[in-house]
């Protein structure tokens, strides 16, 4: 909990959080329990009377606008209180919902997943490897739209070349790459450490903005998470997906998920920046954007690829977007690019959503994962809420 003692609510919170509708959750001391909470006004307010789960809060009909007319919530104190620890701490936004993510959605990020593959892990070939494939595949990928005529034409002529590769066939086909990033209940929260397996030694961090999705398909909201990933892994095979994206801490969301309403909308959600910084103990400091105008999939049609009557969620789900951002700059050495060094602090932020900060550690020096499922309906039961 150090980083969240160390944090203040108007460092993390959106820039009009006065007019927000902002949901989340909170590990309360004085109920020894989550609670799923409206965050308004600095103050902290137990929804668990709508809900006592974030799944079921949001497949509520109407939520934005009983949650904008509501007055008697119970008031759990303030914000900076649950960051400080003096009344509990913050949990990531979800709880029940699968957490799902959709890769190579931007065509930088398509180029470094095709170097990743070249390279077979090793992060001393890549800058070699991007120097000879930039140029055919920066020109040809720029402004494409995944899918289209054009797409398949691209297709054909890098076939022709021998450049086509599993992560182009994702990044502009017809279909797009979802997978699992973690399980139900196992992602940290704003202010946790965020874990590197530590077989690693090529990682980054990928700043995302993550839709929150209801059983019915329907987009209600969204939130920012980092989809902690380990380049050399996933680079050796591409069926090291699960080993090199679902461990221990390796998944951040929050800190809020954000409900749509007159004020924030798909549309506004469509030309947000995402910002990305990362500080190290080494002095070493980087920073990217993530426009999601640049994104070659609209949000709509990944929700769509994610669920549909082939494919269902009934306690809803979250799904990572994808990012543009994929980090080259040196750290360890000339043309080794971008790794993480444990005590790296990272920001994701962008105006709309607030402030994603969290704290690099090895996944099994962080804390193990132990409060699941069956833990939480153990608690809700003794509270009697269900």
């Amino acid at each position: 909990m150090a980083l969240q003692n160390s944090l203040k609510s108007v460092e993390i919170l959106p820039e009009d959080a006065d007019k927000a509708l902002l949901v989340g959750r909170v590990w309360s001391n004085a109920a020894a329990g989550p609670c799923p909470v409206l965050v308004k006004a600095g103050r902290v307010f137990d929804l668990s009377s709508l809900s006592p789960t974030m799944s079921g809060l949001l497949e509520i009909e109407g939520l934005a606008e009983q949650l904008a007319a509501a007055t008697d919530l119970a008031d759990l104190g303030s914000l900076d209180a649950y960051l400080s620890g003096e009344a509990g701490h913050l949990l990531a936004p979800v709880d029940l919902q699968a957490v799902k993510a959709a890769g190579v959605t931007f065509a930088d990020s398509m180029l470094e997943r095709v170097i990743e593959e070249q390279a077979k892990g090793d992060a001393g070939r890549a800058q070699e490897i991007r120097g000879k494939l930039a140029p055919v595949l920066g020109d040809s990928l720029r402004g494409l739209v995944a899918g289209s005529e054009q797409a398949a034409k691209v297709k054909t002529l890098l076939q022709d070349m021998g450049l086509w590769s599993q992560y182009l066939e994702v990044g502009i086909g017809p279909d797009a790459e979802i997978f699992t990033k973690a399980q139900p209940m196992s992602s940290v929260g704003c202010g946790d450490r965020v874990g590197i397996h530590p077989i690693s030694q090529w990682n980054n961090p990928e700043p995302e903005v993550v839709l929150a999705v209801r059983s019915d398909g329907t987009i209600v909201g969204a939130t920012l998470g980092n989809d902690v990933n380990l380049r050399d892994v996933e680079g050796r095979s591409a069926l090291l997906l699960g080993k090199a994206k679902d461990n221990n801490a390796s998944c951040a969301i929050g800190p809020f998920i954000r409900l749509f309403d007159g004020d924030f909308t798909l549309d506004v959600l469509r030309k947000v920046r995402v910002s990305l910084l990362v500080r190290g103990e080494d002095d070493f400091e980087m920073t990217g954007e993530s426009p999601m105008e640049a994104i070659s999939r609209t949000p709509e049609n990944l929700a769509a690829q994610l669920r549909n009557r082939n494919h269902q969620y009934p306690d809803g789900a979250v799904l990572f977007l994808g990012t543009m951002f994929a980090p080259v700059k040196d750290r360890r050495g000339v043309g080794l690019g971008f790794t993480h060094e444990i005590g790296d602090r990272v920001e994701i932020s962008t105006p709309k959503l607030g402030r994603l900060v969290n704290i690099v550690d090895r996944c099994d020096a962080c804390p193990e994962w132990t409060f699941g499922t069956r833990a939480l309906f153990e608690n809700l039961a003794r509270r009697g809420l269900l």
